[in-house]
């Protein structure tokens, strides 16, 4: 029997990483004679818990193989835009890309290239060698709308979107003003600019879209990208809703755990947890007021607090070795005065066994989609503190077209003040606006377990995609 490889190729970070291998999870769970291979890019900044990631998904599922490109030399007058560097990094990586593919093709038939969208300079090498390239998209349905609709605004307007104080209307979503799209799309003159309209085009001519969601959760949007709604140009390719696609939490042991220790002595739904993702940092002004916000609410809560920035000049910031001082960051006695409802983590805490939990009955977030995504299954809902990237946009989708979010009030510049903390949160815990989240977002959860149930709308799309590669 021929040998048959999936190559997955994620750009350097772990939010991005972690999806991808829950896709080839998927994949190989499916299809075990599917070999799958996952291409590791040496990242030029800091990329989490990336190494400690892959050497546990190494350890516990060895089927799943990463191959560590080697590292070059970066030119010193590359940018230093964080999204400028995540699409021009690949680009130079793209002789050892055609180079990589060339060798696996000597041992085993390629049956499918899966980019993310930041390894976009990939496409015309995987294209140049006739194998079928397909974009996995980490975001959902709503965003892969907007993304796909970004040439048609790019045509219709030469002005840029920060120019223009007005609301878009793009098919599937609700109206998006231009003060909510990510900053990297928002200048025409941006470096990151025309990757993400090339990216966009190249999605349109690839041999498919896979998306980390699910129909039930975005109907409408799902329904603009099926009827070619989206795209103006030109002929709208297969896109599969594959979703939910969520890391587990098997690698933790409850027992040893803090905050699970803690959260199995809380009453059920009463805990509000707070997490911001692995890029959430925030000053110490910023933490002082969520401390003191949710103080005030009187809810039960679990923090997961990050260092504050290493340009503030404390003795809190761990750089340097120094350990996370709570105390230095956080409002004199604060801690003290909380122990009997709080528990406040420093720097990372195993979020989806958390949101699982039956104590925790609410989730203040940064809109990443992962976390949304892990707050759907789990039917807790969401008080939506956007920080960067696409978040602004997720804000919209979850709060005004899903239902399932209550939107934190922020200043133009994004900061929050104690007073918005804790009617917020209170809100979401106790009060009428809460109560229809919260039911709603039991609803989605139930419609998650049926589309990844056999014969649910995830597994049907996931087996018309796998069944095409199978089927070559």
């Amino acid at each position: 029997m021929e040998s048959m490889t999936v190559v997955l190729y994620p750009s350097p970070g772990i939010g991005h990483l972690v999806s991808m291998v829950e896709l080839g999870k998927l994949i190989h769970t499916h299809h075990p004679l599917l070999s799958i291979l996952i291409l590791i890019t040496p990242a030029p900044f800091e990329t989490g818990s990336t190494d400690k990631y892959i050497k546990t998904v190494s350890a516990t599922i060895p089927s799943i193989m990463f191959h560590h490109l080697p590292t070059i030399a970066i030119p010193p007058d590359l940018s230093s835009d964080f999204v400028a560097l995540n699409f021009a990094i690949p680009q130079l990586y793209n002789p050892i890309f055609h180079n990589t593919l060339v060798a696996i093709s000597e041992k085993s038939t390629i049956k499918a290239v899966i980019l993310d969208f930041f390894t976009n300079a990939a496409f015309q090498v995987a294209k140049s060698l006739q194998l079928p390239t397909y974009y996995f998209y980490t975001g959902g349905a709503s965003g892969l709308c907007v993304f796909l609709y970004m040439p048609t605004i790019n045509n219709i307007t030469s002005d840029s979107i920060k120019d223009q104080n007005i609301y878009f209307d793009i098919p599937g979503v609700p109206p998006i003003h231009s003060s909510h799209f990510p900053a990297a799309v928002v200048d025409k003159k941006g470096t990151a600019y025309e990757n993400f309209i090339n990216t966009a085009r190249n999605m349109a001519e690839s041999s498919g879209i896979i998306t980390n969601t699910f129909v039930g959760f975005e109907e409408r949007a799902v329904a603009s990208l099926r009827d070619g709604k989206c795209i103006s140009d030109g002929l709208t390719p297969p896109i599969y809703f594959i979703g939910p696609l969520i890391a587990g939490g098997n690698h933790v042991d409850p027992s040893e755990n803090e905050c699970l220790k803690w959260l199995n002595s809380q009453p059920s739904k009463s805990v509000v947890f707070l997490c911001f993702g692995s890029l959430g940092v925030f000053k110490k002004e910023q933490l002082k007021e969520i401390a003191i916000g949710l103080e005030r609410s009187e809810q039960r809560f679990l923090w997961v607090v990050r260092d504050p920035p290493p340009d503030e000049e404390n003795e809190s910031n761990s750089g340097g070795g120094k350990e996370l001082d709570l105390d230095a960051i956080l409002p004199e006695g604060f801690l003290a005065r909380t122990a009997d409802k709080g528990l406040v983590v420093k720097n990372w805490a195993p979020q989806p066994v958390i949101l699982g939990h039956d104590s925790v009955g609410g989730f203040v977030s940064h809109c990443g989609w992962n976390s949304v995504l892990e707050a759907v299954a789990a039917g807790v809902p969401i008080v939506a503190w956007p920080l960067y990237a696409e978040q602004k946009m997720n804000r919209v989708y979850l709060v005004e077209e899903m239902k399932v979010a209550l939107a934190v009030d922020m200043s133009s510049d994004g900061f929050v003040t104690a007073t918005a903390v804790e009617e917020k949160v209170k809100e979401l815990m106790e009060g009428e606006e809460g109560r229809v989240v919260r039911e709603q977002i039991l609803e989605m959860s139930e419609r998650a377990k049926a589309a990844t149930e056999d014969g649910g709308s995830s597994r049907v799309e996931f087996f018309k995609l796998t069944n095409s590669w199978t089927a070559l």
